[in-house]
C-alpha cells in the first residue's frame, strides 16, 4: 500500500474554506430565519431582470435601449431597498463577503498541491534574433529598455515600425535562414503568433518578452509581467518547455480565435477610434441574426447550431466560476478550447445564469473545430489580428508544437484558480492520509 499525506497547509485552508461557506448561509439564517428563502427571493429575480435588460438594451436601439438600461440599474437596486426595508442589507452583503472568501480560500487549496512546471535544461542560444514593437504596451521596449538590454546579451534586435507595416513571418524566416537559433518577440499576441509559426516551422525555440498591452501568452506562460526584461533572463540562463499550438486556416494561433459578432465588429474601419459606438450600433441586428453569418459549429462530434459568439482557444479557458474564466491552467493538455453563446431570446439571456447547465452557453474541449456558415467567408478575429476567411474554417491544435525558451528561474504551476469541487475540498479537509493500491 501506498501512503499519501496531504500537506497540513492545505487542510487547513481547505477546511477554512468549508468554515466561510458555513458562515456564509448561518448568517443568513441567523440573521433572517425562514425570511432567508425571502431574500433569495428576491435576489434571484433581480439578478434576471438585470440580464434580460442587458439583452433588450443590445438588442434594440432608441427608447426601448435607454429604458432597458434603467431598467438594469433599477432591479438590483430595487432588491436592495427591499434588503434596507427588511434590516437585512448588513446580512446580505456580510454573507457575500463570506462566499467570496469561500472561493478564494477553496480554490487555493485546491491548486496549491499542483506540481510546478519545470523548464527542461538548455544551451543558451548562439544567434538569438528578437522582434520588438516600440509601440506595443505604451511603449514598454523603451521604458524598460529591452533593445539596450538584448543588445548586451548578443541579441540581433529588429525594431518594427507599426507606421510602416512589414512581413514579420518574412523576416523571421531570413533570420533562420541566416543561422537564428531562437526567435523571440517583445509585442502583441498577434505578432507573436506569426513569429511562433516560424519557430515551430523550423524547430528552434522561441522567446516570449511581456512588452504586449494584454500579455494573454506571457500571463498563461507565467511570466513576469510586472517587469518585461526579466523574461530576458532566458536569454543567458534559460530553459524549454513544450507547449501547444493552435492552427486556423494554416496559420497559427497561440492564444484564440473568435467568430461571431466580436469577429463582425472589429472589422468595421470605425472600431478603433470608437469602439463602445461601434459595438453598440452593431449589435443588434448581429446579436438577431439580421446580418452578419449564421454559424453552425461542429466540435468533434457536438453540433453547435447559430450561435452568436464562439471562441476557439488554444487549451481551454478555465470557467468553474466567473473569477477563474481569462486563464488557461495549462498550454500543453493537447485540446481546443470551445466557447460558444447562442442566445435569440431575453429568456435564453436569462438562462446564462445557469453557467455550462444553461443551452446558452456552450464550454467544450475538442481536437478539432469546424466552423461553417452558408456565406461564403466570415469575419474572424485570429490573436487580435482581423481577418476574413473562407468557409468552412477548420481549427486544429498541434501538440507540444512549440519549444518556448524561459527564464531558468521560472517555476510555473497552473494558476491557482481551479473550479470549486466540493467533494475534493471536503476529503481535503477531513482527511489526513489516504491509502491506495499501488502497482505492483
Amino acid at each position: 500500500m501506498e501512503l499519501v499525506t496531504h500537506h497540513p497547509g492545505r487542510r487547513w485552508t481547505a477546511a477554512l474554506s468549508l468554515a466561510f461557506g458555513a458562515l456564509a448561509a448561518l448568517t443568513l439564517l441567523l440573521a433572517a430565519g425562514f425570511r432567508s428563502i425571502t431574500l433569495l427571493a428576491a435576489g434571484v429575480p433581480a439578478v434576471a431582470v438585470t440580464m434580460v435588460a442587458l439583452w433588450w438594451a443590445l438588442t434594440h436601439r432608441g427608447p426601448i435601449r435607454y429604458l432597458s438600461g434603467i431598467l438594469a440599474v433599477a432591479a438590483p437596486i430595487a432588491a436592495a431597498m427591499y434588503y434596507i426595508a427588511l434590516g437585512l442589507l448588513w446580512a446580505v452583503l456580510l454573507s457575500a463577503v463570506l462566499w467570496v472568501l469561500t472561493v478564494l480560500t477553496g480554490r487555493a487549496a485546491l491548486s496549491a498541491g499542483a506540481p510546478a512546471i519545470v523548464p527542461a535544461p538548455a544551451p543558451p542560444p548562439q544567434h538569438a534574433v528578437v522582434f520588438m514593437n516600440p509601440r506595443s504596451g505604451g511603449g514598454k521596449v523603451e521604458r524598460f529598455h529591452l533593445a539596450e538590454k538584448a543588445r548586451d546579451l548578443g541579441t540581433d534586435v529588429v525594431l518594427l515600425d507599426p507606421a510602416h507595416p512589414t512581413d514579420v513571418a518574412a523576416l523571421a524566416t531570413e533570420a533562420v535562414a541566416s543561422g537564428a537559433d531562437l526567435l523571440g518577440v517583445a509585442g502583441g499576441d498577434g505578432t507573436q503568433a506569426l513569429v511562433a509559426a516560424v519557430a515551430a516551422r523550423h524547430d528552434v525555440p522561441f522567446m516570449v518578452v511581456s512588452a504586449g498591452t494584454r500579455n494573454h501568452f506571457a500571463l498563461d506562460l507565467g511570466l513576469d509581467l510586472a517587469d518585461p526584461s526579466t523574461c530576458l533572463d532566458a536569454l543567458s540562463d534559460g530553459g524549454e518547455l513544450r507547449v501547444d499550438l493552435g492552427r486556423i486556416a494554416g496559420r497559427a494561433f497561440v492564444n484564440n480565435a473568435s467568430f461571431g459578432a466580436y469577429a463582425a465588429i472589429v472589422q468595421s474601419p470605425a472600431y478603433r477610434n470608437g469602439k463602445v459606438r461601434t459595438s453598440l450600433r452593431l449589435l443588434p441586428e448581429l446579436l438577431t441574426h439580421h446580418q452578419g453569418p449564421r454559424l453552425s459549429v461542429h466540435a468533434d462530434n457536438v453540433l453547435i447550431e447559430a450561435p452568436q459568439a464562439v471562441l476557439v482557444s488554444n487549451n481551454p479557458y478555465q470557467g468553474g466560476d466567473p473569477t477563474g474564466f481569462g486563464r488557461r491552467e495549462r498550454l500543453d493538455a493537447g485540446v481546443l478550447g470551445v466557447l460558444a453563446v447562442t442566445m435569440d431570446s431575453a429568456t435564453q439571456a436569462a438562462g446564462l445564469l445557469r453557467g455550462r447547465r444553461g443551452r446558452s452557453l456552450s464550454m467544450l474541449t475538442a481536437s478539432e473545430v469546424v466552423i461553417d456558415s452558408e456565406s461564403g467567408e466570415i469575419p474572424v478575429g485570429v490573436d487580435g489580428e482581423a481577418l476574413t476567411l473562407p468557409t468552412p474554417v477548420i481549427c486544429g491544435i498541434q501538440p507540444g508544437g512549440l519549444r518556448v525558451r524561459v527564464p531558468r528561474t521560472h517555476r510555473r504551476a497552473p494558476p491557482p484558480r481551479p473550479p470549486l469541487d466540493w467533494r475534493r475540498l471536503s476529503h481535503l479537509a477531513f482527511t489526513r492520509t489516504t491509502r491506495t493500491a499501488s502497482s505492483g
